[in-house]
């Protein structure tokens, strides 16, 4: 068992066929390319930029046999589980840990709103029971915007202090890097070994200085080189190289980023089946096409 290597994280698109199932080959050679010339330090495949509540439940279990066939190492991966039905969240969890990838980035039970602490303690505490493995390691996945099922510092302080290790960690996707300081502060952060992620890459430098372990972020599909570009600037968070990061982040705003993420896949390798997304989302129009190549572009010229 090992804990994921701490870095920059892509959460990883996924490819669909027609029928909107899973394309597995697809998917392992992609996250293959993210951690080698895609510049990532790991990647975070069936999240929400993956469309990972769209996927089968079939396809969701077979994923973590596709990634180890294809030799893709378990400390480089943190696995999308979680599911609002609490046996198939565990089903999901045993999945992943049956092919070694014990680090996965666990969603709350999502449709309920309104629920305690109480009961998300429940949920998770049932999955932890029912794996019965000291070797899982969860990433609690905090999307308020999407899941409408937030964590609260007192939550995640609990559940780390009963679970231990096998609370490994917190992804922020609240887009307010206060939110993410403060489960780091809550928990003690890297220096406690509790992983936060932010979502953007824009946090980095910050993140690192309040504890956080690196970003976990849609757009490093595209953009992780220029993450590791302005980490080896000496001047690091005051780095030409960072200002870039900051305004490619900022560009990438103005699109739907699951839409732009694979319209981006689709025109590097010649594939338009990449810009396949499950229902109810929809492919950039050509207008948005479009303004996306050409900013693209820009930024890769520079």
């Amino acid at each position: 068992m090992t804990k994921a290597k701490r870095g920059i994280y892509a959460a990883a698109i996924s490819p669909f066929n027609q029928d909107y199932r899973l394309d597995h080959a697809k998917l392992t050679d992609y996250c293959t390319y993210l951690l080698s010339d895609g510049g990532c330090d790991g990647v975070a495949p069936i999240g929400t930029t993956g469309e990972g509540t769209s996927i089968s439940i079939e396809d969701r279990l077979a994923v973590p046999k596709s990634l180890s066939d294809a030799g893709i190492a378990a400390d480089r991966v943190i696995i999308g589980t979680g599911h609002p039905s609490t046996p198939d969240a565990a089903r999901l969890a045993k999945a992943a840990l049956d092919y070694g990838y014990v680090n996965q980035l666990v969603l709350p039970p999502f449709y309920y709103k309104g629920v305690s602490d109480e009961g998300l303690y429940d949920y998770f505490s049932f999955i932890i029971d029912r794996i019965n493995s000291d070797k899982l390691r969860m990433y609690l996945y905090h999307f308020p915007q999407v899941s409408q099922v937030p964590f609260s510092t007192d939550l995640v302080v609990r559940l780390k202090k009963e679970f231990g290790p096998i609370i490994a960690g917190l992804k922020d996707s609240s887009g307010d890097f206060s939110q993410s300081a403060a489960f780091a502060t809550a928990t003690g952060g890297v220096e406690e070994d509790f992983d936060v992620y932010p979502s953007s890459e824009s946090f980095y430098f910050k993140g690192i200085e309040a504890g956080c372990a690196g970003i976990i972020s849609g757009s490093t599909n595209v953009f992780a080189t220029f993450v590791q570009a302005a980490i080896k600037e000496s001047s690091g968070a005051e780095s030409k190289a960072f200002e870039k990061v900051v305004e490619a982040r900022k560009f990438i705003g103005d699109f739907n980023l699951m839409a732009a993420m694979k319209f981006a896949e689709a025109n590097r390798i010649s594939d338009k089946s990449w810009q396949r997304l499950a229902p109810p989302l929809r492919q950039l129009n050509g207008q948005e096409q479009q303004k996306l190549l050409s900013g693209l572009a820009q930024f890769f010229d520079k």
